[in-house]
């Protein structure tokens, strides 16, 4: 369960640096209001933020940081993953019920590897034929406009995958009580 939460992170991660990385009105401003939530902690929060940023602003060096990142993490995630189903390989999953099943188990190759394999190649051709016949199709307008710290972009709001996040910081008028219930 926990290397299923460090996977999801790690995801979220990536998804994160790889929407800064077009340098849009969007991901300038998602960058600066994610990085500034480490802020939040006591001591040594500002020393992260600026860290992070690789100066005192969101600016060309956390470009590069976060192009980095958005390489080195999906080796981490494919790590994860196998760890992941070598645990649930060695341990089993969840039984809601608490009832010994032994007697429907049946292996995990052929029958999940081959399933799993086709789900994979099937994901692969629909994300691939997406970016290549219409790749600014998802994309929000704000963000085809190049990146400006001057301006402010009057709706911001999180992609789909952030929006439980937002709703959480959004709820709690405190700054450290926010990022603390994340």
């Amino acid at each position: 369960w926990n290397v299923g939460v460090l996977l999801l992170l790690a995801l979220m991660a990536t998804a994160f640096v790889g929407y800064v990385l077009p340098w849009g009105q969007m991901s300038f401003w998602g960058a600066t209001v994610i990085t500034n939530l480490f802020s939040a902690i006591p001591y040594i929060g500002q020393t992260l933020v600026e860290w992070a940023w690789g100066g005192f602003s969101v600016d060309n060096p956390t470009l590069t940081r976060f192009f980095a990142l958005h390489f080195l993490l999906p080796f981490l995630i494919a790590g994860l993953t196998l760890v992941h189903l070598t645990l649930l390989h060695e341990t089993g999953s969840n039984n809601p019920l608490g009832i010994p099943s032994d007697c429907d188990k049946i292996p995990f190759h052929p029958y999940y590897s081959i399933k799993d394999l086709l789900g994979f190649a099937l994901m692969l051709i629909l994300l691939a034929t997406l970016t290549l016949f219409s790749p600014n199709l998802l994309g929000d307008p704000e963000n085809f406009t190049p990146a400006n710290p001057l301006a402010t972009p009057p709706h911001i709001k999180p992609e789909w995958y952030f929006l439980f996040a937002y709703a959480i910081l959004r709820s709690i008028p405190n700054k450290l009580g926010g990022v603390l219930a994340l």
